[in-house]
C-alpha cells in the first residue's frame, strides 16, 4: 500500500452490538491519532451516539447515511472531495449485506485497511439463528471479532469455532462488563490429547479441526484418528490427497470442506469422493495451500470406512 493511498475500517456488527462504543474509545486513542482528517461514515443510529464537536478536537468529521441507496459509489467520490480525508472510519448498518459495500468502487487510493466485527453474545444465538448470512459476511475477512457482555461463559467455545471456520485468521476476544475474558478454552477439547492415537469421533471433528489451526503446539508429533471424504485436487501431487468433511460454516447456504494435508504412498490408489478412516502422524510445514504454515498428516494406516452424511457444525 502507496502512503498517499486511505486506509478504509470497516466496522461491522448487528444493531447495539458495540460498534459506536468501540469506535469512540477508539477514535480517541493516541495510537490511533493521525496528522490529516479521518471521516466517520455512520450507517445506522444506535442507542449510544458520539459528540460530533469532542471528535473534531481529534480530527474526525462525521457524515451520515440514512438508506443503504445513499451509499453509492458517487457519494463517496462526494464525500472524498468534500473532505480529502487520510482516514475513512465506516460504521456499517447491520442488518445491509457486507459483500454489497465491499464490492463496490471506492474512490482512487482508498482501500479497505481493516474489517472489524463486534458481538453482542447476549444476543448472538438468537442473531444466528434468524440471520446467519449477514453474519458469515460480518466475519468473513475480519481481522478483529470482539464478543461483549459474555454473562455466560459455557457456549463461547462454540462461538469461538463458528467465527474461525470462516475467517481462520481473525483474532477473536470475548468481554465481560470487566474487561477480556480469560482462561476459559483451555483443556476444551472432548477427546484425550496424551492417548498414544487421538482418536477423533465425528461429532468433534469440527472441534478438533479448529483446535490444531488454533493450537499447533497440541499435536505436533502426535497421532490422530479420524473418518474423513477424500479429496483430490488437481495441484497436488501424487502422494498427497485431503482428507475432509463438509461443514455447516454458518448457514445452509454456506458450506466448505474442511481439511489438512495428508501425505501417503497409498494416496495415487485413493479415489475422490471415497470415505477413509485415517491414522497419521502431525507435523507442520510452510505450504502454498496454508499460505503459510499449516498441518501435514503423514499417513500411517488408511482403510476404507462407512460414509458420514451429516455435516460438520460449530455450535
Amino acid at each position: 500500500m502507496n502512503e498517499s493511498d486511505v486506509m478504509v475500517y470497516l466496522m461491522t456488527g448487528f444493531l447495539d452490538s458495540g460498534k459506536t462504543q468501540f469506535l469512540d474509545f477508539t477514535l480517541k486513542q493516541d495510537y490511533f491519532q493521525i496528522d490529516g482528517k479521518t471521516l466517520l461514515i455512520l450507517c445506522e443510529e444506535g442507542e449510544e451516539e458520539y459528540n460530533p464537536m469532542e471528535l473534531l478536537k481529534y480530527g474526525v468529521v462525521i457524515e451520515k447515511v440514512e438508506d443503504q441507496e445513499e451509499l453509492t459509489e458517487e457519494w463517496l467520490e462526494e464525500m472524498n472531495r468534500k473532505h480529502e480525508p487520510e482516514r475513512v472510519v465506516i460504521e456499517y448498518n447491520g442488518m445491509w449485506k457486507v459483500s454489497d459495500f465491499e464490492n463496490m468502487k471506492l474512490p482512487y487510493g482508498w482501500a479497505i485497511e481493516q474489517k472489524i466485527t463486534t458481538v453482542d453474545a447476549s444476543t448472538f444465538q438468537m442473531y444466528l439463528t434468524n440471520l446467519k448470512p449477514l453474519f458469515v459476511e460480518m466475519v468473513r475477512g475480519a481481522e478483529l471479532v470482539l464478543f461483549n457482555r459474555c454473562e455466560d461463559k459455557k457456549p463461547l467455545a462454540g462461538y469461538r469455532r463458528s467465527v474461525k471456520v470462516v475467517s481462520p485468521q481473525a483474532e477473536v476476544i470475548f468481554e465481560d462488563e470487566n474487561g477480556e475474558v480469560d482462561n476459559i478454552f483451555e483443556d476444551d477439547v472432548p477427546y484425550d490429547l496424551n492417548a498414544p492415537v487421538i482418536e477423533i469421533r465425528r461429532e468433534d471433528y469440527g472441534i478438533w479441526y479448529v483446535d490444531m489451526m488454533e493450537h499447533p503446539e497440541r499435536y505436533k508429533g502426535k497421532v490422530v484418528e479420524f473418518t474423513a471424504k477424500v479429496l483430490k485436487p488437481k495441484s497436488f501431487p501424487s502422494k498427497v490427497f485431503l482428507p475432509g468433511r463438509m461443514a455447516m460454516t454458518c448457514c445452509a447456504d454456506d458450506t466448505s470442506f474442511l481439511g489438512y494435508v495428508c501425505r501417503s504412498a497409498y494416496a495415487s490408489k485413493l479415489k475422490a469422493g471415497q470415505w477413509v478412516k485415517v491414522r497419521a502422524k502431525v507435523r507442520f510445514a510452510n505450504l502454498s495451500v496454508y499460505r503459510g504454515e499449516g498441518p501435514v498428516l503423514e499417513a500411517e494406516n488408511i482403510e476404507l470406512a462407512e460414509p458420514i452424511e451429516e455435516l460438520v457444525y460449530f455450535n
